[in-house]
């Protein structure tokens, strides 16, 4: 006579050190995600408003500052860039504004989502064909009669949209990996590969940070970001490896000894130079003795190390601090938001701003090697400002999403990410 087997009772703890240990965080953490929760999402939206227009004003100043040597000796306006970043900003305050008040149901339009995707993609296309424009070594540039502008800018909006419409599709991604991923992530490669081809790996880059922070916030099982580290690391090796010049940059990095002041290691040490300058309170603005021909892009890529020569290790906090403001506004659109797609479209808001800022703080501090990547808001550039603001008045709009009770936040009540693919 045989007898049923006992049924198995579920566990209810979690199973493995590393699950024990995710499991101790994520309850130490608890009481720090109450506590950006608390405030209401108004609040959120005025602090995204103030600090974007903050780092945009600041950024203004800095273009002056930064640029006015390099124009003078060009036989120009001193003026010039900074009139133009001046121009640039204020269409970009008032698409902020415009967005800020679309409604959320626009911004969930298959229809509007699939034509902004379709069309990056095409501008991308022609940035590959006669039409792109160079700059130092990276084609990333489309001139249209008098108009030149970055479609890499816009293909990050494009790619936020497009992933939180994607993976908002089900209630769960682990539940049909097949069904949620697929139109997301084609869209991510397209749109990539399409930057990469171009040789621009810093925009490659915070695309990548984009999709990871949507797949994160979707709750991806953590297969997938275990993989796609793997061929992270691979496809960046190879970045390298296929570039002398990044070859050189890399070993200057990892080892500056053996870096001395070769070209490779040139801008770093200048903007290295200029921080350590700087001091606690800076030289004052407009003092800054690198931006006489010394450091390579001061009104660009490198303008952070302008900042901290002229405004000091103080100003250079500041700044932070307005992106910290950010993070934090993002993080409780992102805890108190009852609808899917606001959630990862916030989160990959958070990755966007953030990952985009570390990479170039990092990037001048020398805490990463160096790679050609703006500051946003702060940077000159006209496709640049005008879409972080823009995209800034989108993550305003956010805040008008229904939320959940403070003390309710079912970010936090969701189940463990699963390391199974199913389906």
């Amino acid at each position: 006579m045989s007898t049923a087997a006992p049924e198995r009772t579920p566990r209810t703890t979690p199973r493995g050190p590393w699950r024990r240990l995710t499991s101790a965080a994520r309850a130490a953490a608890r009481p720090v995600y109450q506590g950006i929760a608390a405030g209401s999402l108004s609040s959120s939206a005025v602090g995204i408003c103030v600090s974007a227009l903050a780092l945009t004003i600041l950024g203004s100043m800095m273009v002056l500052s930064a640029s006015s040597v390099e124009q003078i000796s060009k036989a120009q306006s001193p003026y010039a860039l900074f009139a133009r970043q001046v121009g640039y900003a204020l269409v970009g305050i008032v698409a902020m504004f415009a967005a800020s008040r679309v409604p959320l149901r626009w911004w969930k339009s298959r229809t509007l989502i699939f034509w902004l995707m379709s069309g990056t993609i095409a501008l991308l296309l022609l940035v590959l064909s006669p039409l792109g424009v160079e700059v130092y070594g990276n084609r990333n540039w489309l001139a249209l009669g008098p108009l030149q502008f970055q479609p890499s800018e816009i293909g990050k909006f494009a790619l936020v949209l497009w992933a939180a419409w994607g993976l908002a599709k089900t209630p769960q991604v682990a539940v049909s990996v097949r069904a949620a991923l697929l139109p997301s992530i084609l869209g991510f490669l397209a749109t990539f590969a399409l930057v990469m081809a171009g040789g621009d790996a810093g925009t490659g880059i915070v695309f990548a940070l984009i999709y990871a922070g949507a797949l994160w916030f979707a709750r991806a099982p953590m297969k997938i970001f275990r993989w796609s580290a793997i061929l992270g690391v691979a496809a960046a090796a190879l970045i390298v490896v296929a570039s002398p010049h990044r070859i050189q940059r890399v070993i200057g990095w990892l080892v500056p000894s053996r870096c001395g002041a070769s070209d490779a290691c040139y801008q770093s040490n200048a903007g290295l130079a200029a921080l350590a300058s700087g001091s606690w309170w800076g030289e004052g603005l407009g003092e800054s003795r690198q931006k006489y021909n010394y450091l390579p892009e001061a009104h660009n890529d490198y303008i952070f190390a302008i900042l901290g020569e002229e405004l000091g290790f103080i100003g250079s906090l500041v700044v932070i601090a307005l992106f910290t403001v950010i993070a934090l506004s993002l993080a409780r659109v992102i805890l108190r938001s009852s609808d899917r797609f606001v959630r990862i479209a916030a989160g990959c808001m958070l990755a966007w701003y953030i990952g985009q800022a570390f990479v170039n703080i990092g990037m001048v501090t020398g805490l990463l090697p160096v790679i050609g990547i703006p500051l946003p808001f702060i940077s000159y550039g006209g496709t640049s400002l005008m879409m972080s603001l823009f995209a800034a008045g989108f993550a305003m709009s956010l805040t008008r999403a229904p939320t959940h009770p403070a003390l309710e936040l079912s970010a936090l009540e969701e189940p463990e990410r699963t390391s199974r693919l199913e389906n």
